[in-house]
């Protein structure tokens, strides 16, 4: 199989040049780390715009954790979706989607801390706002943190991504202004099989990307439960 992008970078700097060409008013490059950071951080360059998180964790299904049944976004309010087709074909109950969210939540706050430290996040209200992921497949876990953004009052919400199935870029249209999705294969299998690289992005590597991109700022996830404010 060929692959479509020899690493995140790679793909990156391909979504920059399709955002490029868009009228983006005052853009902000959201990341869902840590796979979406590298991408996102050479989008940010290319547009000159800052680099923020919006902090989310899946809910995987027991036996197979890969297959998000819901997704859980950081917040005052923190905020979670369910794909209750999911829920339904697995069989999997309320109570373990609950004891599950307070987990994610503790991974989060983590990430926050080891990620952002105390700083301020990026004000979104009126502006364009870019979120970004090396890729989708059931869509869970994107839908949640663009449901949690429309909070914030954009301008207009863009999603960029890499690649996704294409069922799942039609459910999600309904969700953003913009989808920016550059190969929708089908049949679709995994998110690593279009990379040559796809190696697990550490910490460390989540942390150098923000520091590369001047105006980076803070989690706007941390408070998207208010109106704006990963």
């Amino acid at each position: 199989m060929k692959k479509s992008f020899s690493d995140r970078s790679e793909a990156g700097r391909a979504l920059a040049q399709q955002l490029a060409k868009l009228d983006l008013r005052e853009p902000v490059v959201l990341a869902l780390p840590r796979g979406g950071v590298p991408v996102a951080a050479e989008i940010a360059r290319e547009l000159k715009a800052p680099l923020d998180l919006v902090l989310v964790r899946k809910i995987g299904v027991p036996w197979q954790p890969e297959l998000a049944v819901a997704a859980i976004v950081d917040g005052e309010h923190p905020e979670m979706v369910i794909d209750t087709d999911v829920q339904r074909a697995a069989g999997v109950d309320r109570a373990y989607i609950e004891a599950e969210a307070k987990k994610q939540l503790r991974e989060i706050e983590r990430r926050r801390r080891a990620y952002l430290g105390g700083r301020s996040p990026i004000p979104l209200e009126g502006r364009t706002v870019i979120v970004v992921d090396d890729g989708i497949a059931t869509g869970t876990t994107v839908r949640a943190a663009l449901q949690a953004l429309r909070r914030h009052k954009p301008a207009a919400l863009v999603l960029a991504v890499p690649v996704a199935p294409r069922e799942t870029i039609a459910e999600l249209r309904r969700e953003v202004d913009r989808i920016v999705c550059l190969a929708e294969p089908e049949p679709f299998y995994a998110i690593g099989l279009h990379y040559g690289d796809f190696h697990q992005v550490e910490d460390e590597e989540v942390t150098a990307a923000l520091s590369s991109v001047s105006g980076t700022s803070q989690s706007v996830g941390q408070d998207a439960g208010k109106p704006q404010q990963s």
